[in-house]
């Protein structure tokens, strides 16, 4: 019989607490509640006058036609950058979990964006796609495509979606792959022995064991198209040409640093809080249940 330790004083379990509670209070819970409560107030953009307006805010934004665009534009561009950072991880991950030469070098390539930043990444994808002095952006305008991000508005979507998918895959590579490599190789050779082809036993075996690990990366990914993708849009478009890739992120940016309305760029923060609550909750609401564990 396992002997369990008990720990005589009460108040060890509530200090080692402490610290994580501290943080997402300060960090959190204290900044969610600032933003309600600013949401609610109508203020000069100097902050010197405020006066209670209750949910005038709120519906302000939700009757701006340019607020349900980026809403519009949001939902294409979360959907669009989580599979295309999920799909390739996946794939690069199955490749590296193969006996193949040079797998170290092919595995630490692969990891290498992780490391750089989201405006980087922009600089980056800027230097090889601007119409005028990127490697890429200059032979597609030479081959006859007319190439200009700068004015065709699903250019520049898709821009920003590729450049920050690119950033993820990194991320989701390492999770793929530390979930392929915890799989049993019995099991795979059991399968194998009964004669199930390789994609066989990848959507039949491999697959269904994965999906702790896939349904942790689709939240993870989906909150990050969501908020950490700022940076990107602003290195390489500033939400242009017009409102095509101003996102709700970039939208809350805009109304308060830029136009100074901090109640309604508050309120726009709180329906965005709202929005990734929301998904997160369908998530584990429904998609958790087909999840083996």
């Amino acid at each position: 019989m396992r002997r369990r330790v008990i720990f005589d004083d009460k108040l060890l379990p509530y200090l080692l607490l402490a610290p994580q509670i501290a943080v997402t209070i300060v960090f959190f819970f204290w900044p969610a509640a600032q933003a309600i409560h600013q949401s609610t107030l109508l203020q000069d953009p100097f902050g010197m006058r405020q006066q209670f307006v209750g949910l005038e805010n709120f519906q302000a934004v939700l009757a701006d036609p340019n607020y349900l665009g980026a809403i519009r534009v949001t939902a294409i561009f979360s959907i669009s950058v989580t599979v295309l950072a999920m799909a390739p991880a996946l794939l690069f991950a199955a490749m590296a979990d193969r006996h193949i030469r040079g797998a170290t070098t092919y595995k630490t390539l692969l990891i290498w964006p992780y490391a750089v930043a989201p405006a980087v990444a922009a600089v980056l994808w800027l230097f090889i796609f601007h119409p005028s002095i990127g490697v890429l952006g200059r032979a597609l305008n030479a081959a006859g495509i007319v190439w200009n991000y700068h004015l065709d508005g699903e250019q520049a979507l898709g821009l920003v979606i590729f450049a920050s998918a690119w950033k993820q895959v990194s991320y989701n590579f390492l999770f793929f792959l530390a979930g392929l490599q915890s799989i049993p190789k019995s099991v795979l050779e059991a399968a194998s022995i009964d004669g199930a082809s390789a994609t066989r036993r990848f959507w039949t075996v491999v697959f269904p064991l994965l999906s702790p690990t896939t349904f942790f990366l689709l939240v993870v990914n989906v909150v990050y198209a969501f908020f950490d993708t700022f940076g990107t849009i602003d290195a390489l478009t500033k939400g242009g040409p017009g409102t095509s890739t101003v996102t709700l992120i970039y939208r809350v940016y805009v109304d308060g640093n830029a136009n100074l309305n901090l109640g309604q760029s508050a309120a726009q923060s709180v329906i965005l809080m709202a929005i990734v609550i929301a998904l997160t909750a369908i998530q584990f609401r429904y998609i958790e249940r087909k999840v083996h564990y």
